[in-house]
């Protein structure tokens, strides 16, 4: 089986305009991410930047993309563009895209979906995205000046997760469940003194670690942890021993150790590995790789690059 992650834009500025992009059917990104995700044909697929909407139907307009379309779609509300009625970021306004559960300029931006050709049982999803982050054993909260970041009404309210944290069963035909745990956490940038996102980005981090050790219940036999942790072991803002220790966990593999897998050049930041694909220490790892398009290729592709994991028993 091929799993795959792939931070792809697929956003847009406002509620249905995704949808309309996708119908139109002339929209040189959606092209070229659709090219990338075909070129890979992973039999199960994890996008950390999609746009949601309540029926899926642009997660549908978009599976019918492929030859033949992905056949089983997952995507629950994210919590980005979530609004929290709090001024989250301290700055004397409410509602803006800071304020929200995790950044985004509506309910729904930028979210995650799930395309696979293998079965999903949609309604045995552990979804963990409403944890409140203040609830998650040794969080890291926001200080400033010694002080709590967070008022507590803000408290009362803010969850962990910037995106999401996923728990899905998948049931290959004839084999053995699997569970796909995907998230796409908080970029550990765009911070004040309070150091609110990188602190956010390592907890995000830490549920995934308390999950591992059976805090949130029997860990699944087999499994894969996949998406954009927006964090790099070696290098770039955010705590990196966190990510080598995380990959150098006795439970995980890691099939692309020092891979990049997005590029930033153009704003001075390099070439970062933030996108993962982690199986579990029971699958036999056949063959991974980061899809990079060719010199000459579209960069309208976006600056994140599609990662792919072959595994078997």
């Amino acid at each position: 089986m091929r799993i795959a992650t792939y931070a792809a834009p697929l956003n847009r500025t406002g509620p249905g305009l995704l949808l309309r992009d996708i119908l139109r059917g002339d929209d040189p990104q959606i092209a070229a991410n659709v090219a990338i995700i075909a070129q890979a044909a992973p039999d199960l697929l994890v996008l950390t930047d999609f746009d949601y909407d309540l029926d899926s139907i642009a997660l549908r307009a978009f599976a019918a993309l492929f030859d033949p379309p992905y056949p089983y779609l997952f995507a629950a509300r994210p919590n980005t563009g979530m609004p929290t009625g709090q001024d989250i970021d301290r700055n004397g306004r409410r509602a803006e895209p800071r304020d929200a559960q995790g950044y985004g300029l509506f309910n729904g931006h930028g979210g995650m979906a799930i395309l696979s050709r293998l079965p999903i049982d949609a309604g045995g999803v552990t979804d963990l995205s409403g944890l409140l982050w203040r609830d998650l054993a040794g969080a890291d909260l926001p200080m400033l000046d010694g002080a709590p970041f967070f008022a507590p009404a803000v408290l009362d309210v803010q969850r962990l997760s910037t995106t999401g944290h996923w728990i899905v069963p998948v049931l290959p035909p004839g084999g053995q469940p699997f569970a796909v745990m995907a998230y796409a956490a908080s970029p550990p940038a765009f911070d004040g003194p309070e150091r609110r996102n990188i602190r956010r980005n390592r907890d995000e981090l830490r549920l995934w670690e308390q999950v591992l050790a059976g805090d949130f219940g029997p860990m699944p036999e087999d499994f894969v942890i996949t998406g954009n942790a927006n964090l790099d072991p070696q290098a770039g803002d955010g705590d990196r021993a966190a990510m080598a220790g995380f990959l150098a966990h006795p439970l995980l593999q890691d099939p692309l150790p020092g891979q990049p897998t997005a590029d930033w050049r153009d704003i001075g930041l390099g070439k970062l590995r933030v996108s993962y694909v982690l199986p579990s220490r029971g699958w036999r790892v056949m063959d991974a790789g980061v899809l990079w398009p060719a010199a000459d290729g579209p960069a309208v592709a976006g600056a994140h690059h599609l990662v792919w994991v072959d595994i078997a028993r």
